[in-house]
């Protein structure tokens, strides 16, 4: 009996050992992995803004009667200067009481000073969305010299994104090949199908800035990327140069 229980285990496991065998013979797949990538420089034909209006006074009413007539002075000038207002967004408001209080006094004598602030603070941000680029600089001078204070963001970006991406992949799967025929070419191999391909991509875009709310306001979104600067044509001072869109490929490709 003792000898038929050590033969049954052994008898068990030995239709498992051709398989093992076999499968440790098997040759792994001949693959050869690169990466494209690719960049394209095109002008911003959209440039959004976003701006700021900050008012203080002893009492919350004045502050914010003053918030908002600068506000609207602000508005009226992007209507006069053809800014639609469909492309115009007021997307952050805030009204913060500030309090002193004596480093010296005791908890209870900081708390009761808390009923009466010192000053209202009213802000507001807008947010801009401009079709024309020529207009830039006239825009932004034009709002600070009525009522703007702050300028909290400015994105250049191209409203044919899609096209230019597809052109950008285009161009970093070409690279990807050549870069793959270089290697199986090199080692007298040649390219074979493709087993994986990724992608991915950036750009579109160039921001800086931001906003009192923490964020960019519903009319900027996305991140930032490389665009131009410096000083522009005719004595301009500002400039919307260029922005990068770029594409990648990861692919692997078999070897014949």
């Amino acid at each position: 009996m003792k000898i038929a229980s050590l033969l049954l285990p052994i008898l068990l496991a030995s239709p498992l050992l051709p398989a093992a065998a076999q499968a440790a013979s098997v040759t792994p797949a001949r693959t050869v992995s690169v990466s494209g990538s690719a960049e394209i420089k095109v002008a911003p034909d959209e440039i959004l803004l976003n701006v700021g209006v900050e008012t203080r006074n002893l009492e919350l009413a004045p502050a914010k009667r003053l918030n908002d007539e600068r506000v609207a002075a602000a508005l009226a000038f992007l209507a006069r200067n053809g800014v639609p207002s469909k492309d115009v967004q007021t997307d952050f408001i805030s009204i913060e009481p500030q309090y002193e209080y004596d480093d010296n006094s005791s908890r209870a004598a900081q708390e009761r000073s808390r009923v009466v602030p010192v000053v209202y603070i009213v802000r507001k941000s807008i947010g801009i969305r401009l079709t024309r680029t020529d207009n830039f600089e006239t825009i932004l001078a034009g709002l600070l010299d009525n009522g703007v204070q702050h300028i909290h963001g400015i994105e250049f970006r191209t409203s044919q994104l899609r096209k230019h991406r597809d052109a950008a992949r285009a161009l970093a799967v070409q690279a990807a090949k050549e870069k793959a025929d270089a290697l199986t070419t090199g080692l007298g191999a040649r390219r074979g199908p493709v087993q994986s391909v990724s992608e991915s991509y950036s750009g579109g875009w160039w921001r800086s800035g931001a906003t009192w709310g923490g964020g960019r306001g519903q009319m900027m979104q996305n991140v930032s990327q490389n665009g131009g600067g410096g000083e522009g044509a005719d004595g301009a001072t500002l400039s919307v140069g260029q922005i990068s869109v770029t594409a990648s490929v990861d692919v692997s490709f078999a070897i014949e």
